[in-house]
């Protein structure tokens, strides 16, 4: 994952398609099902924090880290109009740190799908074990090898929100699993009568579910279910999206 800084300004405009309080109700539901009595909870890559302010809502604590100083930030003023005690930490997932222990993770929006190569996959499911509690659930979703086969391919994408249009460019790597991403996004300057650009790079890669398994197993948890995306329905062979669930042991 590279250039964030010019794509935080953005990323809440663009993602107004996210229904955030049903992911949240989604989550809440997974987390009850499988810990019931989690308190403390860890949103992983949380971006501005809709998520993190949303699950707020459903009595957790709530611990929100991300990479980019200019995602928190955008989250920072949220949380002040919001009241909120979300606590935000800019971290990398591979570096994370905590105060202690925490009851449940979530991971959501593809944030999986940025890290590149096992090795380092391994050392993010590491941290986040080694700061759960036994019996702590995590759950995170990603995007599917057919999502990024058929999908997202080679395949460009034009959005537009008000006075602003974003160009989504893809490029599927040789591996047949990685996408190279370019988004430029044309903001207008009213003043001027012109249109400031602003660009952001990065790839996404796609794992074999039993290669997440896998890594899962290596890091302490225990696979507890796979679903189709925000439900409790087994995965398909066009799945776009997959929900994985695992357990601290």
């Amino acid at each position: 994952m590279s250039d964030y800084g010019d794509f935080a300004r953005f990323y809440d405009r663009f993602t107004q398609n996210v229904n955030y309080p049903a992911r949240a109700r989604y989550f809440d539901a997974v987390i009850q099902k499988y810990n019931p009595d989690a308190k403390l909870l860890l949103d992983l890559a949380c971006g501005t924090g809709s998520l993190s302010f949303e699950l707020e809502e459903y009595g957790y604590d709530i611990v929100a880290v991300d990479n980019s100083y200019e995602m928190l930030s955008v989250a920072a003023e949220k949380r002040g109009k919001l009241e909120s005690n979300v606590l935000f930490l800019c971290q990398e997932m591979s570096e994370l740190d905590l105060f202690g222990t925490i009851d449940a993770t979530v991971c959501s929006l593809d944030s999986i799908n940025h890290i590149l190569y096992e090795q380092e996959l391994l050392d993010v499911f590491k941290k986040v074990a080694l700061f759960s509690n036994r019996g702590a659930v995590f759950v995170f979703d990603v995007n599917t090898v057919y999502k990024h086969r058929q999908v997202l391919g080679d395949n460009c994408f034009v959005y537009e929100n008000g006075d602003t249009f974003c160009t989504w460019q893809n490029s599927l790597c040789d591996d047949g699993v990685t996408v190279d991403i370019s988004l430029d996004f044309f903001d207008k300057v009213p003043e001027k009568g012109l249109y400031a650009r602003y660009s952001a790079d990065f790839s996404e890669r796609a794992y074999e579910i039993d290669e997440l398994k896998n890594l899962l197993s290596q890091s302490g948890f225990e696979i507890k279910a796979v679903f189709d995306d925000d439900s409790f329905l087994p995965l398909h062979r066009d799945s776009q999206r997959a929900i994985i669930v695992a357990k601290k042991v």
